[in-house]
């Protein structure tokens, strides 16, 4: 055991058969869709009949369900919380889905340990450093070429 203090954090019942997912909130414009046909109408489901989750289109998740993008933008992580919902919505002729989460139950993010910062650091002198002359540059060494600027300039016809 850490010496962290463990805290039970509260879970949302999924899309398991015996644990029916908790319906998410509507949203009325969509509401007044449902009669239509739209991209919007298909991937509206907030009682979660049809996905297994409350689901949501592109654009359209309700206030305080967020995805892991917007979670680390605020300085938050899922914290260990099953997905609440979900967003749907196509690209490219494919389904794409973002699992969304509750901002409620998010935790702060880890801070770095100096361990981190240092793994950080060496990662980036390799990064940074060219293999062919083994000097260091103040930028990272271009993977297409494999070998920094003065290299590269000093190799071409």
């Amino acid at each position: 055991m850490t010496a962290q203090t463990l805290r039970s954090v509260p879970l949302i019942p999924g899309p398991a058969p015996y644990l029916p997912a908790i319906p998410g909130p509507s949203i009325p414009l969509l509401e007044s869709l449902r009669g239509t046909r739209s991209i919007y109408v298909e991937f509206y489901d907030p009682g979660g009949q049809r996905f297994g989750l409350p689901t949501y289109p592109y654009r359209d998740a309700p206030g305080g369900w967020l995805t892991r993008r917007q979670l680390r933008a605020r300085g938050l992580r899922p914290g260990g919380q099953p997905p609440a919902g979900q967003v749907l919505w196509r690209h490219r002729g494919k389904r794409r889905v973002a699992y969304l989460y509750l901002e409620s139950l998010a935790l702060p993010v880890r801070p770095m340990t100096p361990a981190m910062w240092r793994s950080h650091a060496a990662a980036m002198c390799a990064r940074m450093t060219c293999p062919v002359c083994g000097t260091w540059r103040p930028y990272c060494i271009p993977v297409s070429r494999g070998m920094c600027n003065d290299c590269d300039a000093g190799s071409a016809p």
